[in-house]
């Protein structure tokens, strides 16, 4: 029957364009995370300090999603695509002056600029793809959009790993293995700060430009408008209906601790690995294989969900999480490193998941609202990330490297999923 169809052919060509956006900010996520270690060494910063380039990134969406909202509720999904898209390409621009002027505060806020881009177009694909075909089908079809997101997540990655990491000087180490950047003159520093800083603006400016082109693509292409609601309906009645939203609510608090716990893994694996001695560059390719499993348990948990209740899969890999979380934080070694890596496989489905069990029950005329505070949620990878700086930047915790004890934050967040994933499954029970 046509309304099980996953993507309807009528939509089928706008499903794939704007499928690729998410590859977009998916390589800006992952491009991003290993800056904050890149950061750190050639601005001489402490791990919180450099975690608030994190801070910033995810800062943006908690600025911009409800006026993403409420512009996408007044325009369309189109137009809210458009004005993501050219703040980002400015956000990404803005790398030009900020390594000029050598200020992080600069990289900081252009990086803020760019998450407003994000935003928008994370408020706007999200419930976008949502509404292309059957409701039905619609958790199902977002996890397939949202399979698109790690490769854009690989490219970054393997870019920070294979043509970022590597030249930067301030990386380089003696045979003891400690960073010979540390015991250089003033004058020597600030000429290597000058080369590192052009290696970190380069791939910012060149996906600049590769957004530009996915501008002028979509500025062309006619799309099928399919928000429902406009500007004239009741925000204050919209708020309203979602905090009554048992499902919903929660879903929001889960958001919130899934990106916190996404974001922690994934940016402090190089001061994991650092703290065996392994250097970034090298560190940088164990985020890749944690990818990898991330993109292929992608594929594999939206097989499963044609069998397994979404919500019972979302708990089972919540405690799959939480289980490999806790080997990264008890076992000190390559054996906590791997278990480290692994946590990848288990959050591939949290995101979409959350985000399609809690815009079920929401009507079309709340969608865009709703929508908006789900990726409003990212602020949990703005808030979380500094705590975790600031408790590696104590040396050790107890008995415990203080990088691996900090990874107890990531511990609590997937515990928190685990029970809203059950929560939600009982109800359908």
């Amino acid at each position: 029957m046509e309304k099980s169809k996953l993507v309807e052919r009528r939509y089928l060509f706008t499903f794939v364009l704007i499928t690729s956006l998410f590859a977009l900010w998916g390589f800006a996520n992952d491009i991003t995370n290993p800056m904050v270690a890149a950061f750190q060494t050639v601005m001489e910063l402490s791990a919180a300090k450099a975690s608030m380039v994190q801070f910033a990134f995810y800062g943006g969406y908690a600025t911009m999603a409800v006026p993403a909202a409420l512009f996408i509720r007044r325009y369309s999904y189109k137009w809210g695509i458009l004005l993501g898209l050219g703040l980002y390409a400015l956000g990404a621009f803005l790398f030009i002056p900020a390594a000029a002027f050598q200020e992080f505060t600069f990289f900081c806020l252009s990086l803020y600029i760019l998450t407003f881009g994000l935003a928008f177009l994370e408020t706007t694909a999200n419930p976008f793809i949502l509404s292309l075909g059957s409701k039905d089908t619609s958790t199902r079809r977002l996890n397939l959009a949202q399979a698109f997101n790690p490769m854009g997540s690989l490219c970054g990655m393997a870019v920070a790993s294979f043509v970022v990491l590597p030249q930067l000087i301030s990386d380089r180490r003696d045979v003891a293995g400690q960073i010979i950047f540390n015991t250089l003159s003033e004058a020597e520093k600030a000429d290597i700060r000058v080369h590192d800083l052009a290696i970190i603006r380069d791939p910012y400016v060149a996906i600049g430009l590769v957004v530009l082109v996915m501008f002028v693509v979509i500025a062309l292409t006619k799309m099928p408008n399919t928000v429902q609601g406009d500007d004239s309906a009741s925000h204050k009645g919209t708020l309203r209906r979602l905090w009554q939203n048992s499902i919903y609510r929660e879903g929001v608090v889960a958001q919130v601790f899934y990106v916190a716990a996404q974001i922690m893994v994934w940016t402090f694996i190089i001061q994991y690995a650092d703290n065996l001695g392994i250097n970034k560059a090298t560190a940088q390719r164990y985020n890749i294989v944690a990818m990898v499993m991330f993109l292929s348990s992608r594929f594999i948990s939206t097989f499963l969900m044609k069998f397994v209740n979404t919500r019972l899969l979302l708990a089972i890999f919540g405690i799959g999480a939480g289980l490999c979380t806790l080997g990264a934080i008890l076992i000190v070694g390559m054996p906590g490193l791997y278990c480290l890596v692994a946590v990848s496989f288990f959050m591939s489905l949290m995101f979409p998941t959350i985000y399609g069990i809690a815009l079920e029950n929401v009507s079309g005329v709340d969608s865009t609202l709703g929508a908006a505070f789900l990726v409003m949620a990212i602020v949990g990878g703005a808030l979380m990330p500094p705590l975790q700086g600031m408790i590696i930047d104590l040396g050790r915790v107890w008995w415990l490297p203080a990088v691996n004890a900090s990874f107890v934050l990531p511990l609590i967040c997937f515990v928190i999923i685990t029970i809203y994933g059950f929560r939600t499954y009982r109800k359908t029970l």
